[in-house]
């Protein structure tokens, strides 16, 4: 544990001018990113008595061994920069507004000839409009089972598509009229694609002018005698009003706003948002964060407000659209509330008000909102899985039971998986504070050892991964001009295996761990405790002590190693599923001369399996991008057992010529 003392900056050294500062851990790796209107302040708040500060500051400065900064000439660049460097530099000590789930969606798909409505889960792709978040999926469902009966538009994957289109046959929902069918031609592309953007307006709050429009021609139909089309289009009426009824009118003047609010203790924050769109609840979003510093409202809400737009207007970028508010109703104003405010209006490309409700309807909505957050803290308090004293217990125990000289902040784990040495591969996984860090999980196909049992494969692991690391920081030169230990200067981007843990587990018992502990000596690395984690009895083997440590089976340690072998243990069997599943479907065509991958890939692709493959024609097969006809004989041939069409009467087998 570093003594902050011994790192602390004179205080007539920093700037009072408005700035954002990083902490670096002994390897310099960044933990720590903020933002202050008077650096000089901010900074020598850090450095008071240890026993006065929040617990996880504490905990941040004790581990920190620097602090840099960089002067900027306006709050509004401080809010950028720090957004910035919060992303480039993911710090573990930062608060991340990512969702503990991803939040579906309904996507509509309008870069495609024929546009798909669908629920989607995960990150924004150019071309495609979202409508949400849903809490649920089954609402988004339910919401398009109701409007496909006046927007018959196409829902399926692109595969069902396909296939009806080659059968000349709609699916069901093409017979009861909830789907257009453009698969078989009952529409064109044109037609279709007009039925979508009805759909798109509709969600997008332009309800009037669709109702109205339907109202007109109900009427027409009747006066034209036409009754059953009168009356199919007052049932798409009164859907569409279902519809509406689920998205209830909050704001009646039409708000286009996002309500934020919070409930909080001295250790964490619960964070809930409705998005107000047209004067309707259009998604809602819910954090439970651990708290860094002593924040009151008003900190919280800058600090959401930086975070959580930052990384809409990035969406946006992709998307094309504006997912920035013309309001933002916050429970308190931030003391930099007239920066924050122009910070936003930048990402919206208009003016973003950023005010406290005061009465009416917006009031009584944030006071809902309130509620909502008041609820989700109170469950999550309920729950055990997130609880940071849990965590912080676990890596305690770890530290006393093994001797280690520090807590392992950051823990790996190596599992080997294979199937009677076939396909052999391995995974590693990283645990940081005690919660999986998947963005640095990593994947080994095995090579020289894949014939010499798990031992010698945990070698070549280890060595392959640590002598990684020592190439990538010995390339790191702190007299280079904007120097960032862990990013490469090419790219820009962190380097892969930039950071060692404190805490590499393997899966086995004491052989493994020896052989690890072995390579690492080999390597010339002290630093990095070794431990085998064998599964029979959950013994811990240290390196070459002759009997295992036996870690109570209540502790908090013990459960942490168990998630992290399991986790590791998943991954790996992933990965050579994929393997084993990639080398079956393909194993067939390998004889075939001068297929190679690509166009292996390519054939399955089309076909979607390998009997459908083998079913195939030869003119069939040779429909396929890059197959030409002899190489679609040569294929047909190999998965017949004839011989090619065009093959010589003297090179066919005996007996055929």
């Amino acid at each position: 544990m570093a003594d902050p003392s011994t790192y602390r900056p004179s205080p007539g050294t920093i700037p009072e001018a408005p700035g954002v500062y990083k902490f670096r851990d002994a390897g310099r790796r960044v933990i720590y990113v903020g933002k202050a209107k008077s650096l000089r302040s901010r900074l020598n708040s850090y450095f008071a008595d240890l026993a006065g500060l929040h617990p996880r500051t504490r905990q941040m400065v004790t581990t920190a061994a620097s602090v840099e900064w960089t002067v900027v000439g306006t709050e509004v660049e401080a809010l950028q920069l720090e957004y910035n460097w919060i992303k480039e530099f993911d710090p573990r000590f930062n608060v991340r507004y990512r969702d503990d789930k991803s939040y579906p969606v309904l996507a509509v798909t309008l870069h495609e000839e024929f546009p798909r409505l669908h629920v989607y889960r995960g990150p924004r792709r150019k071309g495609v409009r979202y409508f949400g978040p849903y809490a649920h999926a089954w609402a988004i469902r339910e919401t398009l089972d109701l409007l496909l009966r006046v927007f018959p538009a196409r829902t399926c994957s692109a595969g069902v598509f396909k296939r009806h289109g080659q059968i000349g046959r709609p699916c069901l929902l093409g017979y009861i009229d909830k789907c257009s069918a453009p698969c078989v031609g009952r529409v064109t592309a044109d037609e279709h694609r007009s039925i979508v953007e009805d759909f798109c307006d509709f969600l997008a709050g332009r309800t009037d002018l669709m109702m109205k429009r339907l109202e007109r021609e109900m009427s027409a139909a009747s006066e034209e005698l036409e009754f059953e089309r009168a009356a199919r289009l007052r049932d798409d009426l009164a859907a569409l009003r279902r519809a509406m009824e689920k998205q209830a009118v909050v704001l009646g003047d039409g708000t286009d706003a996002d309500v934020v609010a919070f409930a909080h203790d001295d250790l964490e924050a619960a964070v809930q948002v409705f998005h107000v769109r047209g004067g309707r609840v259009r998604g809602q979003r819910g954090w439970v964060i651990d708290k860094i510093e002593e924040l009151d409202e008003a900190g919280l809400v800058d600090q959401f407000l930086g975070q959580f737009y930052g990384d809409q207007a990035e969406e946006d970028d992709q998307t094309g659209g504006s997912a920035v508010p013309r309001e933002v109703l916050v429970p308190a104003l931030p003391e930099d509330a007239e920066a924050v405010g122009d910070w936003l209006s930048r990402l919206r490309g208009s003016r973003v008000n950023v005010r406290i409700p005061q009465r009416g309807d917006k009031k009584a909505l944030m006071e809902t909102v309130e509620r909502n957050a008041k609820e989700a803290f109170t469950q999550h308090k309920l729950r055990r899985a997130g609880d940071l004293t849990a965590r912080s217990a676990a890596l305690q125990e770890l530290q006393d039971n093994l001797g280690l000289d520090t807590a392992p902040l950051r823990i790996e784990c190596i599992d080997i998986s294979h199937i009677q040495g076939s396909d052999v591969v391995a995974s590693l996984v990283v645990f940081e504070d005690g919660l999986a860090r998947k963005s640095e999980y990593r994947r080994f196909a095995i090579k020289e050892a894949a014939t010499e049992g798990d031992v010698a494969s945990i070698a070549e692991v280890v060595r392959r991964r640590f002598a990684r690391y020592k190439s990538e920081t010995a390339n790191d030169d702190p007299g280079v001009p904007d120097h960032r230990p862990g990013i490469d200067p090419e790219t820009g981007k962190p380097r892969k295996f930039a950071y060692p843990p404190n805490l590499l587990v393997v899966d086995g018992a004491g052989p493994q761990a020896n052989a690890a502990a072995d390579v690492l000596a080999g390597l010339g690395i002290q630093d990095v405790a070794v431990i085998g984690l064998a599964k029979r009895l959950e013994e811990v083997w240290l390196p070459v002590e002759p009997e295992p440590a036996i870690l109570p089976r209540t502790s908090e340690a013990l459960y942490l190693l168990q998630r992290v072998r399991d986790e590791a243990h998943r991954f790996a069997i992933a990965y050579h599923r994929q393997k084993r599943s990639k080398r079956m479907t393909t194993s067939a065509l390998d004889e075939v001369p001068g297929l190679g991958q690509t166009r292996k890939s390519a054939l399955i692709k089309h076909f979607g399996s390998l009997k459908r493959l083998r079913g195939a024609s030869v003119a069939e097969i040779s429909e396929v991008p890059g197959i030409g006809t002899r190489t679609a004989e040569a294929v047909h041939a190999a998965l017949t057992g004839a011989a090619p069409a065009t093959m010589d009467a003297q090179d066919a087998p005996e007996g055929q010529s």
